[in-house]
């Protein structure tokens, strides 16, 4: 029996995450759960699954929660950052789920891991944020972490007993998003609806328009340098529409190891959760005799320049992988409110970089006053182009 405190819980990964500990009763129990402002679904998943603590942003919101519940819930109720991190490093956790939206899960990921807590990571953007320093802490702890992005995943699964010295390059697979085929000169005219159709995945929406950008798969090639300790340069992106192959790794002999799966996120959530068992989930493999041509390109980094921004800042390094990861979610957040177009996402992001001069080796400190820094200059250009 593995406990578990998920912190996201009302989002995609963390409902999926509840649907295989709703399967699987004998394997795991929940601990902590934890959301933003969704409490009318956090407090459904609290009835549900009794956990012994429960987080969300602010104390309105904490108020509201326990107003939903039953006078029987024995729930203690937390909030604000300082919740988030009670929630991640409660004595009975064994293992915590980190899949909160952007830098939000930096902090209490950072608290579990010195906790000693495993870690099942959904969260890319802490790994973004602040690699060199979370990968340190793990080493230095003694804890697992586990990928829980597809991708990340299936990389994983493709290095089982090869060992990682020969390795010659990782393969991170896109679906190309929404407007892989999309002209150019029609991105002017897209729309969040339009933007939020992925045509494989079913995933939140800031995640969402990060794949339409393809900035998701630049802050993924981020995050596998440091997961597997491979440098950028071999760590190449192909487009890949049909979702199958989930990402390859090459041999220095030349060989090619693939993960391939259904688009369900449930077959990376339970790998994570379960290693090195694989439960027996309710997905089907794919019907290859059906399935038609498995195709693969190269991504087109004229019409989405977010990927080459994402490399260029991890190639840098220091605070600039955090001052683009702050820009791009505020950058997303306005496009999603209809207050900055498709094509200016690039642009707020792009200058955001240009006027920061990155800290190398910063510490937590540095590295959160980049990212309120990166939001503050990022929201200030943003309002300039309202005017």
């Amino acid at each position: 029996m593995k406990s578990l405190s998920i912190l996201g819980a009302t989002g995609s990964i963390g409902s999926n995450a509840l649907d295989i500990v709703r399967q699987f009763p004998d394997r795991f129990t929940v601990n902590a759960l934890t959301a933003k402002t969704r409490v009318a679904a956090l407090a459904r998943q609290i009835v549900e699954f009794a956990p012994r603590m429960a987080a969300v942003i602010d104390a309105e919101h904490a108020g509201q929660l326990k107003a939903l519940l039953p006078p029987t819930a024995d729930v203690e109720i937390v909030f604000g950052e300082a919740g988030y991190v009670e929630a991640a490093t409660c004595p009975e956790t064994d293992m915590v789920l980190g899949a909160m939206v952007g830098s939000a899960g930096l902090v209490p990921t950072l608290a579990a891991i010195d906790a000693g807590k495993d870690i099942a990571l959904a969260n890319k953007e802490t790994l973004v944020m602040a690699g060199a320093l979370v990968m340190e802490k793990v080493a230095r702890r003694g804890v697992k972490l586990m990928p829980v992005d597809s991708e990340h995943s299936a990389i994983f699964q493709s290095m089982a007993g090869q060992g990682r010295n020969g390795v010659r390059e990782i393969l991170l697979t896109a679906s190309g998003g929404p407007f892989l085929k999309r002209p150019a000169t029609d991105f002017n005219a897209i729309t969040p609806q339009d933007a939020l159709r992925h045509p494989n995945w079913s995933m939140g929406r800031k995640i969402s328009i990060d794949s339409a950008t393809l900035m998701n798969k630049g802050l993924e090639v981020i995050e596998a340098r440091w997961l597997f300790d491979v440098d950028f340069e071999r760590i190449k992106v192909v487009v890949h529409p049909q979702s199958i192959v989930h990402s390859m790794v090459v041999y220095q002999d030349g060989a090619v190891i693939a993960q391939m799966g259904v688009p369900d996120m449930k077959g990376a959530i339970a790998y994570g959760l379960s290693h090195p068992r694989r439960l027996p989930l309710d997905v089907p493999a794919p019907d290859f005799a059906h399935i038609g041509q498995l195709t693969f390109e190269e991504p087109d980094l004229e019409r989405f320049p977010c990927l080459a921004l994402a490399y260029r800042a991890g190639e840098q390094g220091g605070t600039l992988p955090a001052v683009l990861n702050a820009a791009n979610e505020v950058a997303v957040d306005a496009f999603l409110d209809n207050r900055l177009p498709f094509m200016g996402i690039y642009p707020i992001i792009d200058q955001t970089l240009n006027h920061h001069s990155g800290i190398y080796g910063a510490d937590l400190g540095q590295l959160i006053e980049a990212d309120r820094w990166a939001r503050e200059t990022a929201d200030t250009l943003i309002r300039r182009q309202e005017r």
